[in-house]
């Protein structure tokens, strides 16, 4: 397992190119490639070994950080084939997942005002998780059955529930 510029994310890690990681094995691989190429490990070295060092562990980090994510790496799965995503121009187009988003928001809007906003935020935190799941799974099947332009809005969907799990987030934050 070496820290190689130009490599792709999985191979950096070592990892096969799917969109399942297992994250205490990431973690694991993670902490052995910084072990290896972190700054304080090249305190004494030359300025070329200091720089390549630091570049390293920028790129190790970005990486971990992408392959961490589902969402992201699902988009990064994405790139890796060739597959763009544009978010100023990608819009989600299927009426019934933009219905599903209206009803969502809909309930966190509910959760503000309403009587015992803790429980019932996570019961919504759960129906999301629930829903993040599915559509990973989802976008699992169409990425490997190479359906790129249904993967792709998967992924964008996913995004869309994603922002709303960052929003429950806060409002959590919020209630402590």
């Amino acid at each position: 397992m070496r820290a190689e510029p130009g490599k792709d994310y999985f191979e950096l890690f070592g990892l096969p190119v799917a969109y399942d990681v297992d994250p205490a094995d990431l973690t694991a691989r993670y902490r052995a490639l910084q072990g290896r190429v972190h700054p304080d490990r090249f305190a004494g070295a030359s300025d070329t070994e200091r720089r390549l060092s630091l570049q390293l562990t920028t790129l190790i980090n970005e990486a971990f950080q992408v392959l961490k994510d589902p969402v992201r790496r699902g988009r990064y799965l994405l790139e890796l084939r060739g597959v763009a995503m544009d978010d100023a121009g990608d819009t989600v187009v299927d009426p019934a997942f933009l219905a599903e988003q209206m009803e969502l928001r809909e309930r966190l809007e509910q959760l503000r005002a309403g009587p015992d906003p803790r429980r019932r935020l996570d019961e919504l935190a759960g129906d999301l998780a629930r829903r993040l799941q599915a559509k990973g799974d989802e976008f699992r099947g169409l990425y490997s059955r190479g359906e790129a332009n249904r993967a792709r809005a998967a992924v964008r969907e996913m995004q869309f529930l994603d922002k709303l799990r960052r929003e429950i987030e806060d409002l959590e934050a919020e209630l402590t």
